[in-house]
């Protein structure tokens, strides 16, 4: 065992619960870390305001060591022709929903350095970011202010250059997670790269513990991550049926029913490539890629569609991320999957042992 991860992160268990915006809790974050592992919290979507009570809520909830995760990016240059097609695009939607009139786009902006802020007013112990890479100024700051420094990577590429602009460990995102990909380097396409294939590869080449995500959802899942050479495993999908995940209701009892070739990863739904179940968004706008604007421009258009014909009992247009382990998906409280992810654990490692 690598036990590098449980040192860095002052955690019992290797095992990380993924940080997921929009589908996280404090509740979630709390009943992972309170079990001994790393609990996380998606804020990446939140106001400042949000991300500081979000954090004391998880601190009023446990006293273990979490995660707070954001997106660093830049935001694209507002695409007006792009944005105006894809009102005209999903105005017959919006009429058959009685949503009204297709929202326009606000210009965008980044809220990353004023979310950072709070989390380093706040002193969280782990900060961790997806989507691209920050100066390494700022994670030189969260370092300096107690945080340990986790970068989300899909290639052995994007890994190495995260090891040198001074993380302290590194997420190895699959091919096979949901959510958003985390490619910052060249095209998503050619950074979908399976689990078992970019982990070990990663392991040789950065030294750095490596944190396997992407299609892990029991105990041999997280055996087998540690013996391709990662110091731990991050589940995400595994929560999302728990009571404590935020995920609408038809979304959870449409992952409990659905069957892995049901994903797909897609640019439809927000502008950047998400795994997430098929929908008749995903579908219908399939042929239509190179209208659709560049993250986060799609948000607001597919977001308030969703919104509207949810609350008319239609969820054709429900986002619905979730990665291709699905069948393996348990619905119980955070705290009975986690113990019984330990559980699994010492059974798979005691029936691999001589």
């Amino acid at each position: 065992m690598d036990h590098r991860l449980n040192e860095l992160f002052g955690i019992d268990h290797p095992i990380v619960q993924a940080p997921m915006a929009g589908a996280s809790t404090p509740a979630l974050a709390a009943a992972v870390s309170n079990g001994g592992g790393l609990g996380s919290l998606g804020c990446a979507m939140m106001t400042p305001v949000e991300i500081r009570a979000a954090i004391r809520e998880v601190r009023r909830l446990t006293d273990r060591p979490f995660n707070i995760n954001l997106f660093a990016y830049t935001p694209a240059d507002l695409d007006p022709m792009r944005v105006a097609k894809m009102r005209e695009r999903l105005a017959p939607y919006y009429a058959a929903a009685g949503a009204g009139e297709v929202p326009d786009v606000p210009v965008p902006k980044s809220n990353f350095d004023a979310q950072l802020a709070v989390i380093l007013d706040e002193r969280v112990p782990v900060f961790s970011f997806t989507f691209g890479m920050p100066p390494t100024q700022l994670i030189a700051a969260a370092q300096q202010n107690g945080a340990t420094v986790v970068g989300t990577a899909t290639t052995v590429a994007e890994a190495q250059a995260l090891q040198q602009a001074g993380v302290d460990a590194v997420i190895a995102q699959g091919a096979e997670a949901g959510g958003h990909r985390g490619t910052f380097m060249g095209s998503f396409e050619d950074a979908l790269i399976g689990t078992m294939a970019l982990v070990p590869q990663m392991a040789s080449a950065v030294s750095l513990p490596v944190i396997a995500a992407g299609g892990i959802m029991d105990g041999r899942g997280i055996v087998a991550a540690l013996a391709l050479g990662a110091a731990g495993a991050a589940l995400g999908s595994a929560f999302l049926a728990c009571p404590e995940s935020a995920i609408h209701p038809a979304h959870r009892a449409a992952l409990l029913k659905a069957e892995e070739t049901m994903t797909t990863v897609t640019r439809t739904l927000t502008g950047r490539p998400v795994r997430t179940l098929r929908n008749r968004l995903t579908t219908d706008l399939a042929p239509h890629l190179d209208e659709i604007p560049p993250y986060p421009q799609q948000i607001p258009l597919a977001r308030t569609l969703a919104t509207a014909a949810a609350k008319a009992g239609n969820y054709d247009f429900l986002p619905m991320l979730t990665g291709q382990g699905l069948r393996l998906m348990r619905e119980e409280p955070a705290a009975a999957l986690f113990a019984r992810l330990l559980r699994e654990t010492e059974e798979t490692r005691k029936r691999l042992s001589p």
